[in-house]
C-alpha cells in the first residue's frame, strides 16, 4: 500500500521519495486528507513515540520531520482545495531573556507532526508577543520554553497577561524545558507541563480536539 510505503519512508527520513509518493498517490486520486494522516502523520507518531522511548533520537526525529514537511509542500493546495483544515492552532516561543531554540524546535515539528497549525515566534519571546499572537491566530495553546532557571519566571508572566487579557477559558498555557517541573507549573497557574517534545505534541492534540 504506497501509503504504508510513504509512513516508512518518512520514519527514514527519505524526502525525495517521499515526495514522490505524495505526488503519485495524489495522481492516484488518493484523497489528500488520507495521504496526510495515513501517509505523512502516522510516520511522524510512530517516530515521536520511538523518541519517547529513547529508540531514536533527536537527529533522526529532525530528518524525519524534514521528509514530512517536503510532503506536506507538495500536498498543500490539494489540502486547501479539499478544504482540510489544520487541527488546532499553537503559539510557540521560548520565553523572554532565553535563546535556546533545539527543544522549542522539537516541539514545533512534533505539533506539526500532529497536524496542528503552529505559529513559531522564536526565542527571546516577551509575554505581550504571546499573548497577541495567540489573539491575532485564534490559538487554542501558548507553548512556553525555558531553558534557564533565570527565565523560568517570565513564564509565571505569561499566565498573568493571558488572564488579564480575558483569554484564559479560550487558550491554555503549557510549559516546559529542562529546568521546568510539574510543581513549578502548579505554582504558577499554567494549565500544563510536558516533560518532552512528543509528550507536548499529545497533550496539544488532546486540548484541540477537546
Amino acid at each position: 500500500m504506497i501509503l504504508e510505503e510513504m509512513s516508512l519512508l518518512l520514519q527514514q527520513g527519505r524526502a525525495p521519495k517521499v515526495k514522490e509518493l505524495v505526488a503519485q498517490a495524489i495522481e492516484e486520486g488518493i484523497e489528500p486528507k488520507r495521504i496526510l494522516d495515513e501517509g505523512l502523520l502516522s510516520g511522524m507518531n510512530i517516530i515521536g513515540a520511538k523518541f519517547k522511548n529513547n529508540e531514536v533520537f533527536v537527529p533522526e526525529v529532525l530528518i524525519a520531520a524534514r521528509a514530512m514537511n517536503a510532503g506536506i509542500e507538495i500536498l498543500k493546495p490539494h489540502l486547501v482545495s479539499s478544504g482540510v483544515e489544520a487541527k488546532g492552532v499553537a503559539v510557540l516561543g521560548t520565553v523572554k531573556g532565553d535563546l535556546h531554540d533545539i527543544g522549542k524546535n522539537l516541539v514545533r515539528m512534533m505539533l506539526e507532526g500532529k497536524g496542528l497549525q503552529v505559529i513559531d515566534l522564536g526565542v527571546d519571546v516577551s509575554a505581550d508577543a504571546f499573548v497577541a499572537a495567540a489573539i491575532e491566530h485564534k490559538a487554542q495553546i501558548i507553548c512556553c520554553s525555558a531553558l534557564l532557571t533565570t527565565t523560568m519566571g517570565e513564564m509565571k508572566t505569561v499566565v498573568e497577561k493571558v488572564k488579564e487579557a480575558g483569554l484564559d477559558t479560550q487558550v491554555k498555557v503549557m510549559i516546559g524545558g529542562a529546568p521546568v517541573t510539574q510543581n513549578y507549573c502548579d505554582s504558577i497557574g499554567a494549565d500544563f507541563y510536558t516533560a518532552d517534545a512528543a509528550s507536548a505534541s499529545d497533550v496539544a492534540l488532546t486540548i484541540c480536539e477537546g
